[in-house]
């Protein structure tokens, strides 16, 4: 297949440019993306124009990943009411930094074949640029009346804001368009690739190549990402699913994929992974036969989680999910097992409480753990009533009224799991 076909199977094409195709055909050709440096990690809302530089790889030719260093301190009104917050050039290379690192792990960025990867920022090319020179040398290329038929300026200005838009984001567009013409000089990159609601400002640069330098350049853009229920990709209600693990821990990236409704599954899959046409196929038909199985849900998971977190952290992340559901000894010896950082992530947002070293070597009665020092339970009647009716566990194992808390109840030395019937549970934290 093509770029353009396997793009195109993929659901990964919104609109692209007459003749690339065949442009692509002639030789390799260099693309790239913009992304966006305002936090030091990506999120999986980038995975869609990541797996698209990883397809033009794949293909054969060369991807350009640019950190928008100098538009990142302006702020893109493309989809936004609002102006972004302005970053230092100290947390703009930081963000460079946590950024390549992760991109890393979809894109050949080390090789000596023609078409390794590039990371540029247009910082780079900017920060000496004068404002004369700028509206001097590129300014004058662009009318006003072509800026002010994009559709993200037009949407802005007829918005309901009171606030309008300023001018530096009004410019935002031909900063956009001045990255692909100097990457058109410095790169030979003749194809720019961005989210549906990119087009105006990708197409400002082809139009500027063609001014400038009578050059002839492309735009691809892909969907923008939406859920089947209407709510927008890729949000939690604890907020962005990251690809750092400190910000998203592997167990809830994880769990991230596994929840996803069967019709978003079937999308997903063929973005967000590299399994072939006929594979996804086939799991698409496997999965219909049997639904409540989630084949499509966990393949979706796995692949894409050791695509950014390695096999791993997918496989403690896959363990740590199915201890919760297992009962008996396994499930014990199962908790056991894991590691602290495991025990946090998986339990995050549980009810927690803190005892001592010093308070669990003594010895706490499991009344007490509940009530008086964990606050879990109203009441020490309360307490007694679900321990009398075999519903109270400590580390998966159910405990009676007489049970006291020791030191060989820790896990890895920090955590006591406790748990009141099958949902509720309760973290217990011991510091040193």
């Amino acid at each position: 297949m093509s770029l353009i076909q396997e793009l195109t199977w993929r659901g990964m094409i919104h609109d692209s440019m007459p003749g690339i195709e065949e442009h692509l055909e002639e030789q390799m050709r260099a693309g790239y993306v913009g992304v966006d440096p305002t936090a030091d990690s990506l999120h999986i809302g980038h995975l869609v124009s990541i797996m698209m530089l990883k397809h033009m790889q794949v293909a054969g030719h060369k991807p350009v990943a640019l950190v928008g260093g100098a538009t990142g301190m302006i702020g893109d009104p493309s989809g936004k009411s609002k102006e972004r917050n302005l970053l230092t050039e100290d947390i703009l290379r930081k963000n460079q930094e946590g950024i390549k690192h992760q991109l890393m792990k979809f894109l050949d960025f080390e090789s000596n074949e023609p078409n390794k990867a590039e990371l540029v920022n247009n910082y780079d090319w900017m920060k000496e640029f004068s404002f004369l020179d700028f509206i001097r040398d590129v300014g004058k290329h662009i009318t006003v009346n072509y800026m002010m038929a994009k559709d993200s300026v037009k949407k802005r200005l007829s918005g309901e804001s009171a606030d309008g838009m300023s001018f530096t984001e009004f410019t935002y567009q031909l900063v956009q368009g001045y990255d692909f013409l100097q990457l058109y000089r410095d790169q030979s990159c003749t194809i720019q690739m961005g989210g549906s609601d990119q087009w105006g400002n990708i197409t400002t640069g082809t139009e500027l190549i063609r001014r400038m330098d009578q050059g002839k350049a492309f735009a691809i853009t892909c969907p923008l990402i939406t859920k089947a229920d209407g709510s927008k990709f890729g949000k939690t209600e604890g907020g962005n699913v990251w690809l750092d693990p400190e910000k998203t821990s592997p167990y809830k990236f994880v769990q991230f994929w596994l929840n996803t409704s069967d019709e978003d599954a079937e999308k997903y899959i063929k973005i967000f992974t590299l399994l072939s046409e006929a594979t996804i196929s086939g799991l698409i038909n496997e999965h219909k036969e049997a639904p409540h199985l989630r084949l499509l849900q966990k393949t979706l998971a796995k692949e894409i989680t050791i695509m950014v977190h390695g096999e791993e952290d997918y496989k403690n992340a896959v363990f740590a999910s199915e201890i919760l559901f297992k009962k008996g000894q396994e499930a014990i010896d199962g908790l056991k097992s894991m590691n602290a950082k495991l025990i946090k992530d998986v339990f995050d947002g549980v009810p927690q409480a803190n005892l001592t070293a010093k308070e669990v070597s003594e010895g706490i009665s499991i009344v007490d753990a509940l009530v008086t020092k964990g606050s879990f339970l109203k009441s020490n009647g309360e307490a007694r009533r679900e321990l009398k009716q075999n519903s109270i566990s400590v580390n998966k194992a159910k405990v009676t009224e007489d049970y006291t808390l020791e030191p060989k109840d820790l896990i890895d030395n920090k955590y006591i799991l406790l748990q009141k019937g099958k949902k509720n549970y309760f973290l217990v934290n011991v510091l040193d």
